[in-house]
Formats: structure tokens, sequence, C-alpha cells
């Protein structure tokens, strides 16, 4: 540098952007004039860089510090997962010299090896522990997953990366994302989701970190469709995703996930805060588009089928669907007091699961109810459009008598619950438990000529999902009846002697009212059997209007 210095008279030199600043340049200053100093994994990499800089090569001096620090890589980092990690942490602070000298590729490649040697040794002795060791033997086989998070963000992917070419246990790899996770996104807490005002004042550099944080721990998620990564992980990954406005892409993967196994989710799980100002206080649209994956993936495993007869009355994917149609008539109860919640949006919801989805419709009577009860401004037409949602025929006996008594609802609404508790009663009374409709749902089955093969195969996969639900309600109605006819048995027992006739106990069974507790009598003793009378008292001044008799 002197003799190419244009001032023969230079007595200064400047050593711009030396990796490792003035303690790199110290200790390399002491090597050169033969000082004694330790070579450690917190100093190798900053002397390694700046001996590169320096030019401190064998073509000047053999052994000279390049050298020595290759050496130190090779015999004594790379053996070491610690060592490597804590080597690897240093090059954070380098520049870009560290990637040209090799030496993170180097220390990554040895964390994952040496992992991986470390989990198939412990393989081995495993066989040899008895319970109380084995669980101190899977401590210690991850132990450094708590290491792994002091890394940034792109050294860790790196690592996990080469940890999952190396055949690092797919459990480990979860543990340290969620890990990861909990060290670097604990600054977004229940405060932030709520008030959405608390990420503006903020911003700056450390959300635009989160946001890569998120979707890079996203990239690094296992991508065979297994269940090891718990729900609530990509739920909390998620809701963090929403409020740092991470990638379509990262968000709509998170999604996919969650609907894949969407029967497996819990209500408090969906309850998704909206970050958006002016709109309801729940994320509605996530959790359609979440459903929507759901559906798309009972689609491709009736599509995967050979035929639609291979597909049991009692198959595990209609038991999936009849779980989530429950879990989003609960999801619809909890949002429907929501005051910001427009009515587009609650029958959107609704109407997003198909008909055979519901057994029976009280959990959604009951979601309905509620919200008409919370938005007690809706017109008559609004109020008629949403319970159109609701099929007065897969209404439960108690859930009928509690909505013929309900002045929220219109007055259709009550007219079809009291014919078709009616035409119940009268099926009662004659035997018939539907088996007409049966036949004539099975005679329906039959495809036309004119169809073509898919349309002719659709049409057969549809008519039988309609006769997998109408079983269902056969089932449930005949435990019903078996229960009554119990009740009416030990009734005519008890009041043997007061001339009680059969429709008399009949009608007492039909008319008790369950849980459904607004607007429904209290108490144990059975209701008059004259349903007009029960109409009347729940309804003055309506019941001359559509009385069916």
């Amino acid at each position: 540098m002197v003799a190419e210095a244009k001032d023969s008279n230079i007595s200064k030199l400047e050593l711009l952007n030396l990796p490792g600043g003035p303690q790199a340049f110290e200790l390399a200053a002491k090597f050169c004039y033969c000082m004694n100093f330790e070579i450690t994994a917190g100093n190798v990499a900053h002397l390694r860089c700046a001996a590169e800089y320096l030019e401190m090569t064998d073509d000047y001096q053999e052994e000279n510090l390049i050298a020595r620090t290759e050496a130190y890589l090779d015999k004594v980092v790379i053996h070491s997962i610690e060592k490597s990690m804590e080597v690897l942490s240093a090059c954070e602070s380098l520049s870009c010299i560290a990637e040209e000298v090799d030496i993170p590729r180097r220390c990554i490649e040895a964390i994952a090896r040496n992992a991986c040697k470390e989990q198939l040794a412990s393989s081995f002795s495993h066989l040899d522990c008895d319970g109380d060791s084995s669980e101190l033997k899977e401590s210690y086989i991850d132990w450094w997953v708590e290491d792994l998070s002091s890394l940034r963000i792109d050294f860790y992917q790196r690592v996990i990366s080469a940890m999952a070419k190396a055949g690092v246990r797919m459990s480990s790899i979860i543990a340290s994302l969620m890990h990861y996770a909990q060290e670097w996104l604990k600054g977004i807490g229940k405060l932030q989701i709520w008030n959405p005002a608390r990420l503006t004042s903020n911003g700056g550099a450390q959300e635009h970190d989160q946001k890569l944080i998120v979707e890079a721990l996203v990239d690094l998620l296992p991508t065979e469709k297994s269940s090891s990564v718990p729900l609530t992980f990509l739920f909390g990954l998620l809701k963090i995703a929403i409020i740092v406005d991470a990638s379509i892409a990262c968000k709509l993967e998170l999604e996919r996930r969650v609907g894949l196994r969407l029967e497996m989710v819990s209500l408090d799980d969906l309850l998704i805060p909206s970050v958006h100002k002016g709109d309801s206080l729940f994320d509605t649209d996530t959790i359609s588009r979440i459903v929507v994956n759901f559906l798309q993936r009972m689609e491709n495993e009736e599509a995967e089928e050979c035929g639609y007869e291979s597909q049991g009355f009692a198959s595990p994917s209609h038991g999936s669907l009849l779980k989530v149609g429950r879990l989003i008539d609960a999801y619809l109860a909890e949002i429907a007091p929501d005051p910001y919640l427009s009515l587009q949006k609650f029958t959107s919801m609704i109407e997003i699961l198909p008909d055979y989805a519901r057994v029976i419709d009280d959990g959604l009577y009951r979601a309905v109810d509620i919200y008409l009860k919370s938005h007690p401004v809706l017109t008559e037409d609004e109020r008629k459009k949403l319970c159109k949602c609701i099929d007065c025929q897969k209404l439960s006996q108690e859930a009928c008598n509690h909505a013929a008594q309900n002045d929220r609802l219109p007055v259709q609404m009550t007219v079809r619950v009291l014919y078709f508790e009616q035409l119940r009663l009268k099926n009662a009374m004659s035997g018939s438990s539907g088996e007409g409709l049966f036949s004539q749902k099975m005679s329906s089955g039959i495809p036309s000529a004119a169809m073509s093969p898919r349309d002719t195969y659709a049409s057969l996969r549809r008519e039988n999902r309609e006769l997998k639900l109408e079983i269902s309600r056969l089932r449930m109605r005949l435990n019903d009846l078996e229960k009554e006819q119990t009740c009416m048995k030990q009734e005519m027992i008890d009041k043997s002697g007061n001339g009680k006739t059969f429709l008399t106990s009949l009608s007492k069974g039909i008319g008790k009212i369950g849980i459904f507790g607004v607007g429904a009598p209290t108490g144990n003793k059975c209701q008059k059997p004259g349903r007009k009378g029960k109409v009347r008292e729940g309804k003055t001044g309506r019941s001359r209007r559509y009385s069916v008799s």
C-alpha cells in the first residue's frame, strides 16, 4: 500500500471496511510480530476475513494467518455443533467477505451433519434405555433447538433446510421452528391484535423483520401431508401473518394447511380478530377461505375413489364433514352478537357449507336466533332472507317448539315450523318414519340415459350424499321415537287408572321443550297437548293467522 501510494512521503494509511474492525487488526498485528494470542470460535471468523483482506497468504510467509485460521476451522469448528453455531453467529456482523471465503456454508453443513449423527447415535443407544433414561436422552438430543434461535433468520433458514436434507428428525425441526417463532415474534401480543393502531405507531424495521421471519418460517414447514405441525402453531403464524401483512402466498399457504385438518380445529382457533378498521370484530373472510380449502380436500378425496359405492354411509370423509358443520355452526353463534357483522357476511358463512354437511339445523337455528336478537333493526325482508337458510325439516323437536314461540322469527318461518311439526306428529301416529321419502330418493337416483358419464357420476355422488343424510335423519328420528315410547310406557304405568289415552301421552312427549332457553317455558311439567293453545301463549294475536289444522 505504501509502494502504490502516489505520495512518497505518506505517513498515514487508512484501512477502509476492514472485517472485524480494530480488534481483528490488532490480533493480526500481534500475529505478524509473533505475540501469543489464542484463536477461538469467537474470533476465528473475524481473523479469517481480516487475513483475507490483508492478503496474509503463504506467498509471503509459511503458515500465515489464513492457513492458521483455516486449520482451526477444519480441525475444531466443523466437528462441534456448538462451535459451528458460534462461528456462524459471528459471521452476521461481517460483510460479504465471509461468504467469499465460504465460512457460513461450511458451518451450516457441519451443524446439520453433526445433528444427524447425534440423533443416529442416540437411536442405537435408545434400545438399551428404560423409560426414564429415554426421556433424558430425548431432551439431550434436542439441546441445540434453543441455540439455533440465536441465529439471524437468513442463516437459520439455511440451517433448517440443510438439516431437512441431512435427515434430521422432522419432530426436532418443528420444535425448533416453534421455539424460533416464540423468541422472535413474541413482541406481537394480544394488545396489538385487538388494537391495530399500535402497529402503525411501531412500524419500521422491526415490523419488516417480523414479516420476513413469518414468511421464512412458513417456507420451512414440512411439505408432506401430516399432522406433525400443531394446529395452534399454524393458527398463531396465521394471525401474525395477517397483522404484519405478510405476502398473499404466505397467508394462503397457512390457510391451506389449516383447511386440510379443519375437522380437528377448536372453536377458539377460528376466532381470528379482524385488523381492518370499520370492519367486523372477527376475520370471517379468512375462515371462509379455510372452509373452501377443506371442501376442496373433500372433493379430491371423493374423486380418488373408484366409485361412489365404495364410500360407505359412515365414510370417514362424511364424518369429517359433519364435524366441520357443527364447528362452523358454533363459530356462527360466537360471531353473531358482533354489531358490525353485516347480514351479507353472516349469510355467506352459512351458505358456504353444502346442505349435507348438517344432519340437523339446531346449531344453525341457534346462531340465526342470536343474530336476530343482536340486530333488532333488520327489516322483515332481511329476516326472511336469513331464515331461508334454515331447513325446518332438519330441526329437532325441541328446536321446533322453541321456534314456534319465537317472536323474532318472521311469520312464514313459524308457519313452516308448525306445518312440519304437525306432519311429524301425523307420521309418528301412523307409524311412518319417512320410508316414502327414502324410497323416493332411491328411485330418483337412477341416471338418465341422455346424461354423459361424467354427469352421471356427479349425479350418483350427489344422490349418495342425500341418502347418507336421509339415513342419518332416520336414525335420529328412530332414537327420538324410542325415547318417547319409553316415556309413554312409564306414564301409562304411573297413570293407568286416570284414563290417559295414547294420544294424550304422545302429545305430552312431543310438547316438551329442551335446552333452547330464550322464550321457552321452564320446569319439568309437560305442555298442554293442543298446539294452537301453545302458540297462542307465545305469539298473542298471531296464532289465528298461521295455525295449521
